[in-house]
């Protein structure tokens, strides 16, 4: 029995002709450039995420990239980020001229890591030194504290941008009283949230897209500017912005696919807890396969089941011999890779990001897979690690 990390076409035979349908209506219109099917996007995202606005753009990137763009971050400023993220998150901040400051990982997490952010921030406290603007990643599909986050960057007087690519539909607890029972979505407690529509997230379209929300009238009113050569009206530019809208093919996609987001997050959360009772089955030691931890307060959405091991490439070549399918999220950290080699890191600098990078593996988590699979992907592990 095959099993893939990611089964869309399961996914898509389910709906194949509710998204047949919308994609006809705009094929009919002739509109595909923004336009109602986006706006009506925008709507039902922000109505998700409890925000007053939200602004369709091109891909998850753009998202992070025109964020950025409208909090005027430019050559030199510093940006604190993760260096244990996919690329884009990096990229943005060099692509505007800026310097990415990269902070460790928690390793339960693999979120920012809270004290050591704090600790950076005490230590340079000169002017010179105070970087512009926080960027936290809610990697695989749980957020990072946000409410200790926040009160940290309002402290130091940093902007936030949330990278919520893998994240749409997390949620935190910030009260626990009864007259205190608030959550936080990702993407909107920061001053700027991102999100990805790449096909394989959670929520993803028939190619590229992303979204960009925020509670700040005046924010939101730049990254509709900026995403459109920032043009409030034709060939009337106010700022220099960038070519980044979203194609209606893809928001009337994405509409569909909406309404069955919450049912698809429940079935990772299935599996995610079948998972951790098929590996309690195995008696594997904790040293050997290490599960991931959902933290009190938060719900996770689990866009990635991802495990540490030890002998992690060994085991992805057992994997995939037994016609497994398999990922690593992410094999070399930002502060090694070779076009940051200017900024000066070294290996060790970033303990827990490199011992990620060399023990995670993600394991197949999509709502449509089976329990027989699960226990076909357990007993292969299981089958590895025995004497």
């Amino acid at each position: 029995m095959k099993v893939p990390l990611l089964d869309l076409k399961a996914q898509y035979r389910k709906i194949r002709e509710e998204i047949n349908g919308e994609i006809q209506k705009v094929l009919e219109s002739q509109f595909f450039i923004l336009g109602p099917m986006v706006e009506a996007l925008e709507r039902e995202i922000a109505a998700d995420c409890g925000v007053p606005h939200a602004i369709g753009v091109a891909s998850g990137t753009d998202a992070l990239l025109l964020s950025l763009m409208a909090l005027k971050v430019k050559p030199g400023d510093r940006v604190i980020t993760v260096p244990f993220t996919f690329f884009a998150t990096g990229g943005v901040i060099s692509r505007l001229g800026a310097v990415p400051v990269f902070i460790d990982i928690d390793p339960v997490t693999y979120n920012l890591d809270l004290n050591r952010l704090e600790d950076f921030l005490r230590k340079n406290r000169r002017a010179a030194k105070v970087p512009k603007v926080v960027m936290p990643v809610h990697l695989f599909g749980q957020m990072t504290d946000m409410k200790v986050l926040m009160e940290v960057s309002r402290r130091f007087g940093l902007r936030v941008v949330e990278d919520a690519a893998q994240a749409l539909g997390a949620r935190q607890k910030v009260g626990f009283a009864a007259a205190q029972n608030e959550e936080w979505m990702a993407g909107a407690a920061g001053d700027l949230g991102c999100f990805s529509f790449f096909p394989s997230k959670n929520l993803g379209g028939f190619g590229d897209g992303g979204m960009v929300i925020t509670r700040d009238e005046t924010l939101a009113c730049k990254v509709r500017l900026l995403r459109v050569h920032g043009s409030k009206s034709k060939y009337e530019h106010d700022l220099i912005g960038i070519n980044s809208r979203l194609d209606a093919l893809q928001a009337a996609v994405l509409r569909v696919k909406r309404k069955y987001l919450h049912r698809w997050t429940e079935g990772r959360r299935r599996n995610a807890d079948r998972y951790r009772a098929l590996f309690r089955e195995t008696k594997i030691r904790d040293s050997l396969v290490s599960l991931p931890r959902e933290q009190k307060g938060f719900y996770h959405i689990y866009n990635q089941f991802v495990i540490r091991v030890k002998d992690r490439d060994a085991l992805r070549e057992h994997l995939r011999k037994e016609e497994i399918g398999t990922e690593v999220y992410y094999p070399i950290p930002l502060h090694l890779q070779e076009c940051y080699r200017h900024l000066g890191y070294h290996p060790g600098d970033l303990p827990e990001s490199e011992r990620a990078a060399r023990e995670v593996l993600a394991l197949p988590i999509f709502p449509e897979l089976t329990l027989a699979q699960q226990r076909r992907v357990v007993r292969a592990i299981a089958d590895f690690y025995s004497p």
